[in-house]
């Protein structure tokens, strides 16, 4: 993901040559103005995972704890050219709504935007994985960089604080938001071992898994494409012994299979 220069204004040069280009551009100008800005679906957010993932030929190990997590480095953002398009939690990207993307920090975690260039603060959610340009530590959405004056520059060095999860109840306005610290090291934990599109090969699958590992069971994604069974096992109730688990299934030959949180 790479920042992108705010191109609407290319969008205002016209030729004069015929009524009916300028016509048409005013049309395209009418519609390119009719966006109706839309909130994140969480409803397709998918819980947070901790398998290691490559982008760029680069290996990055998502934390499982963002406690007194602080970065000072290159912000940057992201616009247009993935607007609409699908989130590392599954959700859509929504340009015009306040999100970012980071590569490490626990999906889901609300982190404080400082820009030192002109002290201005913002406080946005991870829920996609980025920005992959050496030097940048977080990727802002189009609105996100516009409220603190990345958009402009393109780029600006900032401080961002982990602050946690949001409480229960998310009230609109952040500074009235309470937050819980990212902690992943207890919970529920399970592990998976598969995917399919086939529903019944799904099944196959946990049938078997079922005659010797407890709580084998599917769990549906609706990937926009096509719908996706997950085959998952298994259930821990610390990290720790979540690794032990990941590992003993790593051995037994199931090499991909990696802890989700539930």
């Amino acid at each position: 993901m790479n920042n992108e220069p705010d191109n609407l204004s290319s969008y205002h040069f016209f030729s004069c040559v015929t009524f009916l280009a300028v016509f048409g551009l005013f049309l395209s100008l009418f519609h390119g103005c009719a966006t109706v800005k839309l909130p994140p679906d969480r409803s397709k957010a998918s819980p947070p995972t901790f398998k290691p993932y490559k982008v760029m030929g680069n290996w990055y190990q998502p934390l499982h704890d963002a406690k007194d997590f602080v970065q000072v480095g290159k912000a940057s953002w992201y616009g247009r050219k993935f607007h609409g398009r699908k989130t590392a939690n599954g959700e859509i990207y929504d340009m015009y709504a306040i999100s970012a993307a980071h590569k490490t920090l626990p999906i889901g975690t609300y982190v404080k935007v400082r820009n030192l260039h002109n002290n201005k603060k913002i406080v946005v959610r991870i829920n996609d994985r980025g920005p992959f340009v050496r030097g940048r530590i977080i990727d802002l959405s189009y609105a996100a960089a516009k409220k603190i004056g990345i958009v402009g520059p393109g780029t600006a060095k900032v401080k961002i604080v982990a602050l946690g999860v949001a409480g229960k109840s998310e009230p609109k306005r952040h500074e009235h938001r309470t937050y819980a610290p990212v902690n992943y090291y207890a919970g529920n934990f399970t592990f998976q071992v598969g995917a399919f599109c086939d529903r019944q090969n799904a099944e196959r699958f946990r049938a078997k898994l079922a005659q010797k590992y407890r709580n084998a069971h599917i769990t549906t994604y609706n990937g926009g494409d096509a719908i996706y069974y997950r085959v998952r096992l298994g259930k821990c109730s610390n990290l720790e012994q979540a690794r032990e688990y990941e590992k003993d299934l790593n051995d037994n030959g199931f090499e991909d299979a990696f802890i989700v949180a539930e």
